[in-house]
């Protein structure tokens, strides 16, 4: 329940009573400040309240912006101001300090106005949503009340919400192929009750049983996943736009609507996998090094924003010269289709899994994802390399959580301590880099069965240790994270396609698969400031060197046969654990109250 007291003047022939019950609020008059006060202190804690004065002027999406947002605990708009249970305080200190000021009985001037000014007077965060075009005033006579009116009905604001719906920044395909009419099919879920939630549940099921239909291995199959993958990716869309369209942000829903991605991803990818066995063709290997060069994609994304969130003198001729070629039309859509972002991605996965063979199809995608690796990553290391940034303690700490270190590492790095002082600064990527090569190149140039790739793990342990020894302060210590993904992701890819025994790469497809969602989990915890996975967490599953580790010495002590069945028993043990862990975190952060999030970041 939420409860808005309205203030000032009540005015003949307004709107705002109606319009605040259309958006859920439960009404209270005040005739002057201390009445107010009294009614704010009868509203229970755990209730939104506002304070809205009577006379206000506006769209009814300026209302619902201004009040309705939930991931503020503070907000407000010209005359009107709302808190949710976490800026309840503050709100009440404001209110009695304004009604002890003696800043007038009779509400002359806007209560909510005056509330606000000195929300801001004590540092108070208070969020102020972008109107853009849409009227918000509290206007002093009856000829400027007349004007506002005009404003309103110049402006129609449907049509701004509709607007406000679509992301502000997204790819190509996304802007002029699915968000001209996915934004329609948002309201109209809208209208009918449905919530973002569920429209990322059906998005999944969709994906799913277009991983189903590739899986036949025919060419109608073929033809109806390519379809269906993209009416999958139109509620991906549609989901977000009804969040905006109707804000309805949730912590929940970040994270289904994140994860699912993935998965509908990755689970397509084992679809066309399936499909392609039906015909008699083994595309595990690539299948599976699309999955780990997409997740490794991932991560430098991730690190690189972790690295950069908060740090200051944040400057780089790099990113000025990033900055103006956006200021060229063309340049901007040409550079957010050659990344390769999740539209353009599945739309080209969609048209060459219904035209060609899911060989093809896995060649194209690993072969954009590398030229969109590539050049992400070399501009980001120009980045870093010509900015000059002070990184903070919480980007260190974010990017060590990312590193995902167990027993070993955090025990070698513990030793070394004293002697990584004396080392370079960029070192760290560095030594996580040599030693992600040595354990790969190792495991790809011996003999399956032998005992050298485990002890190149052993040697990366030492080094992943001494990478994380100090501080991930660094200029380049941001890739620190994806090396030892593409290290761990790596060998367990090498060693399975060793092996050469069926079953081993879809086995070796199932392991990634449980420890990139648990590196995906911490990405998310980090993104809606929930901290990362517990240290219980981290140690129960090993580590990424400790996984190596296991990986390489069960690949030296069994059969190739006994190592698929081992592979497919470690995906299971570590899918279980961390899926376990991640439900019970997500629902209880939901349950919790956690501030909703909603994060509108990099097309994926």
């Amino acid at each position: 329940m939420s409860t808005a007291i309205l203030t000032g003047q009540p005015v003949p022939g307004s709107s705002i009573e109606a319009d605040l019950r259309s958006l859920g609020f439960d009404l209270r008059t005040a005739a002057d400040a201390a009445e107010a006060e009294t009614l704010l202190a009868e509203v229970p804690g755990d209730e939104r309240v506002a304070l809205v004065d009577a006379r206000f002027v506006g769209h009814v999406h300026a209302l619902r912006l201004g009040l309705t947002d939930p991931r503020f605990p503070l907000a407000g708009i010209p005359g009107a101001v709302t808190a949710q249970p976490a800026g309840r305080q503050a709100l009440t200190r404001a209110m009695a300090r304004e009604n002890s000021s003696g800043g007038g009985t009779t509400l002359v001037d806007s209560l909510a106005d005056r509330i606000l000014t000195a929300l801001d007077a004590d540092g108070t965060g208070v969020h102020r949503p972008e109107l853009g075009s849409l009227v918000a005033a509290v206007p002093a006579d009856p000829q400027a009340r007349n004007e506002a009116r005009q404003a309103v009905a110049d402006v129609d604001d449907e049509a701004v919400r509709l607007k406000s719906a679509v992301k502000a920044r997204d790819g190509f395909f996304t802007t002029y192929c699915i968000s001209p009419y996915s934004r329609y099919i948002a309201r109209w879920c809208a209208r009918r009750g449905l919530t973002p939630n569920q429209v990322t549940t059906a998005s999944l099921i969709t994906a799913l049983i277009a991983a189903a239909c590739a899986a036949t291995g025919t060419r109608g199959g073929f033809v109806a996943a390519g379809v269906l993958l993209i009416a999958s990716f139109v509620l991906d869309c549609t989901d977000g736009q009804l969040a905006r369209y109707s804000l309805q942000y949730s912590t929940l829903g970040a994270w289904l609507d994140a994860t699912f991605d993935r998965a509908k991803e990755y689970a397509y990818y084992a679809g066309l996998a399936l499909g392609a066995a039906r015909g008699g063709d083994d595309v595990w290997a690539l299948t599976l090094g699309a999955m780990v060069l997409q997740t490794c994609r991932h991560v430098v994304d991730f690190s690189f924003n972790e690295a950069n969130h908060d740090a200051t003198a944040n400057t780089s001729p790099t990113a000025a010269l990033s900055d103006k070629l956006d200021s060229v039309g063309w340049t901007v859509w040409v550079r957010r289709m050659i990344v390769l972002p999740i539209g353009e991605r599945w739309a080209m996965i969609a048209v060459l899994t219904a035209v060609t063979t899911p060989r093809i199809t896995f060649y194209a995608l690993l072969i954009g994802c590398a030229f969109a690796a590539t050049y992400t990553t070399a501009g980001r290391v120009l980045r870093s390399l010509t900015r000059k940034a002070r990184r903070t303690d919480r980007a260190a700490g974010a990017l060590a959580d990312l590193a995902d270190s167990g027993p070993l590492a955090q025990g070698f790095a513990e030793a070394l301590k004293k002697p990584a002082r004396g080392l370079p600064g960029f070192t760290a990527p560095v030594i996580a880099l040599l030693g992600g090569l040595a354990v790969v190149l190792t495991a790809a140039l011996t003999d399956f069965g032998g005992p050298w790739p485990a002890v190149a793990a052993f040697g990366y342990a030492l080094t992943s240790g001494l990478a994380v020894a100090r501080p991930l302060k660094g200029s380049l210590d941001w890739l620190v994270p994806p090396i030892f993904r593409a290290a761990e992701y790596g060998t367990v890819l090498v060693l399975a396609a060793q092996a050469d025994v069926n079953g081993a790469l879809p086995a070796a497809f199932g392991l990634v698969a449980a420890v990139a969602y648990h590196h995906y989990d911490t990405v998310y915890r980090i993104r809606g400031d929930a901290g990362a996975p517990p240290a219980w967490l981290v140690r129960s599953i090993g580590g990424h060197e400790g996984r190596t580790l296991l990986v390489t010495v069960l690949a030296a002590l069994l059969t190739a046969s006994q190592f698929k069945v081992a592979l497919t028993a470690l995906a299971v043990a570590v899918a279980l654990v961390v899926l376990v862990e991640s439900i019970r975190f997500w629902v209880a952060a939901h349950q919790g109250g956690a501030p909703a999030v909603h994060d509108e970041g990099e097309p994926a």
